[in-house]
């Protein structure tokens, strides 16, 4: 069963959605119908778990606008160093120009009428973060993936730096154990 966490109805909540089957109501938490959450900015970085985010999002969120946001990460041409950091490279425009005409088809498919789409280059939390404040977002809805102990090391949890960072409230989606 999900959870939400704040300490009152005006402060920050987070929410951590379940496998997206249960019930995730809280006395805290309106129901979809009467949802506060009207703009919605999801994360879509292609994974199986930010698809199930966006239609865990469909599902209980029904009416509200949303902000499909890919963010290219800039970082690609980057490589990890031992120190958990990235050594930084310069961009190559080719492979940038390459992924974001790929991506953007790939952000075409998962639209339907009344969505609206952004993509971005750059870091992947910060331009989450911007454009959810640009955008006016009441809520950021992103999938979290289930990666290693050392791949959590050398980069992090996007999720969890969003969370951390996010002046507005995050929902965080994880993959059914099946689906994984």
């Amino acid at each position: 069963m999900g959870r939400v966490y704040g300490r009152g109805m005006t402060d920050r909540l987070i929410f951590t959605a379940g496998t997206g089957t249960e019930a995730t109501e809280t006395q805290a938490t309106p129901g979809p119908s009467s949802s506060s959450f009207g703009r919605i900015l999801v994360g879509i970085d292609f994974s199986r778990a930010s698809e199930h985010a966006l239609g865990v999002v469909r599902e209980r969120f029904p009416g509200a606008q949303l902000l499909l946001l890919h963010v290219t990460d800039a970082r690609v041409t980057a490589t990890p160093d031992l120190g958990g950091g990235l050594v930084p490279a310069l961009p190559d425009p080719g492979l940038l120009h390459t992924l974001e005409d790929s991506d953007a088809s790939r952000l075409a498919r998962l639209v339907r009428e009344g969505d609206e789409t952004e993509q971005l280059v750059g870091d992947p939390v910060t331009g989450i973060l911007e454009a959810a404040r640009s955008w006016g977002a009441d809520l950021i809805a992103v999938g979290t993936h289930a990666r290693g102990a050392i791949e959590h090391f050398l980069v992090g949890s996007t999720a969890e730096k969003i969370v951390a960072r996010s002046p507005v409230p995050v929902l965080t989606v994880r993959l059914p154990e099946g689906r994984r």
